[in-house]
């Protein structure tokens, strides 16, 4: 059963990647906390999805098309956003990709995932982050969540772009935490493990598609060996373990927490 944290109540939440698996199950969470939900991303459909599955606990939900990575269309965003909800006061940065559009295709172009990665994981999230500030110094409160990987914390031979980009994500959060601190906004950054998510399916079939001794196993299975390998807690994460943990970091319990990155990986990495 979840710690239910009075604080939410009559507060909005925005969460970006509001359609994908990780940013669902966030949105989930603090929804169940009694937080007001607003929903960011490009895929207008799977939205409408994740709106029908949090709908059961009663909070005011809006859906927002928009390409993270566009300033204008960004601003115009978060100022219906603070129209129709009345507040801006967490921010949760779950848009992310794990390569191009042909990121699991054979021979896919390498230069392509770095513009990726770097333009919605890093540019993406600091442009949504820089608009929903300037409402929340209004106020002189809020609360960034941004969402980095532990793959952000180690090398990686087989996909750098994505590896470069989620450590620019943690940097950035500190700068940020730095920057407005004196504002009362608290930044700070998760860095998740293993989630069987869409982005996690895709990157398994790129290294059956370059591994020929694995050609035999599905994407699920590699996934599940990745764990019992890799992970001393021998379990792979869920999108409510990071949910859970963006409630603590948006709620009052954490007014003394800033600038700092939280691993959620069962313990692959630890620092």
């Amino acid at each position: 059963m979840s710690i239910y944290y009075k604080n939410f109540d009559n507060k909005t939440a925005i969460i970006t990647g509001g359609a994908g698996g990780l940013g669902a199950g966030i949105a989930k969470t603090l929804a169940e906390q009694g937080a007001n939900i607003s929903l960011i991303d490009i895929d207008s459909e799977r939205l409408k999805v994740t709106s029908n599955e949090i709908s059961c606990f009663g909070t005011k939900i809006s859906l927002f098309q928009c390409d993270v990575t566009k300033q204008n269309d960004v601003k115009n965003t978060i100022n219906l956003i603070e129209e129709k909800m009345g507040s801006t006061d967490i921010l949760v940065n779950a848009a992310g990709v794990i390569g191009s559009a042909s990121f699991a295709k054979p021979n896919a172009s390498e230069i392509k995932d770095w513009d990726s990665t770097y333009s919605i994981n890093v540019r993406g999230t600091f442009i949504v982050s820089e608009e929903v500030a300037k409402k929340m110094k209004k106020r002189n409160y809020g609360k960034i969540i941004n969402i980095s990987s532990h793959g952000g914390k180690f090398p990686n031979s087989d996909n750098p772009a994505y590896s470069a980009s989620k450590a620019a994500v943690i940097n950035l959060t500190q700068s940020l935490a730095l920057r407005w601190a004196a504002n009362n906004i608290n930044v700070n950054v998760l860095c998740p493990g293993s989630i069987w998510t869409p982005m996690w399916e895709k990157n398994a079939q790129k290294t059956i598609n370059m591994d020929k001794t694995k050609k035999d196993i599905t994407p699920r299975e590699l996934f599940l060996e990745y764990i019992e390998k890799n992970c001393p807690l021998k379990r792979e994460q869920t999108s409510e373990d990071i949910g859970n943990a963006v409630v603590f970091f948006a709620s009052d319990n954490s007014l003394n927490i800033t600038g700092q990155s939280l691993n959620i990986n069962g313990g692959t990495i630890m620092d």
